[in-house]
């Protein structure tokens, strides 16, 4: 598994804790965020108060120094969908951008006001600049529930698809559910459990079965068949997206 498949919120949200906490050095961890992008710019730190220009974008150090400066400890990773805002506290602002993204991440500070910041990621072509809202506290799925519950999800969904003939409509889906031991290693940044990479891997892997299956509704003969697959491929997105969620917030990391 490429850097290029690893879902940007997730890359920041891994290389930035690791340099907040002196794990991992600013080149290392601009390489492995900015990956194959152009350049990664940070906006809209001054409207809450952070410093810099009304209107101007931060370089991304700048603007992780600006934050750092502020007392982040770690930053950790939404994939809300609508009807299911996983990793998301509000305030509304925030939600509606990161449901439009699909991804954000949220930094934690220590500071005694208590302190949230949203970054949500918006391309422009090879260039993403991270968003900078408002946020608040957010729950969090915990990391051996959303394993437990992915695993669940990728066991049923395969036979559920199986039953709907998966091979007949998409041959390279029951490829992949038939070989879930094969997918890329993830590599994660310093600090990172070994059981939160591999957790993370699985939910990038089941969210790429879903995508391709998701494409069209071919070969499908009925309105309840169509009906029965996405429910089946919905549920393994829904445990993919929170597997990711917590794969990817140090606040519900177990110990190394």
């Amino acid at each position: 598994m490429s850097v290029e498949t690893t879902p940007e919120a997730l890359r920041l949200a891994w290389w930035v804790t690791a340099w907040l906490r002196g794990e991992a050095v600013t080149d290392l961890v601009l390489d492995a965020v900015i990956g194959p992008d152009a350049t990664h710019t940070v906006s809209g730190l001054a409207a809450l108060g952070l410093g810099g220009a009304e209107g101007v974008a931060d370089t991304f150090v700048s603007g992780m120094g600006r934050l750092r400066t502020e007392g982040a400890t770690g930053v950790g990773v939404a994939f809300p969908a609508e009807g299911d805002p996983v990793g998301l506290g509000g305030p509304r602002a925030f939600n509606d951008a990161a449901l439009e993204a699909g991804e954000a991440v949220v930094v934690s500070t220590s500071s005694t006001t208590g302190v949230w910041i949203g970054l949500v990621p918006v391309r422009v072509g090879a260039v993403i600049e991270w968003q900078a809202y408002a946020a608040q506290r957010r729950q969090l799925p915990d990391v051996g529930e959303a394993d437990r519950a992915l695993r669940l999800a990728l066991s049923e969904s395969a036979t559920a698809l199986a039953e709907l003939d998966v091979a007949r409509w998409r041959p390279e889906v029951a490829d992949w559910l038939m070989n879930l031991r094969h997918r890329p290693s993830l590599a994660g940044a310093p600090g990172v459990p070994a059981r939160c990479v591999e957790l993370a891997a699985r939910g990038v892997q089941a969210r790429e079965i879903v995508a391709v299956a998701l494409e069209d509704e071919g070969g499908a003969v009925s309105a309840s068949e169509m009906f029965r697959r996405r429910e089946a491929l919905v549920g393994l997105d829904r445990a993919a997206r929170r597997a990711l969620t917590a794969a990817g917030s140090p606040e519900v990391w177990p110990p190394n």
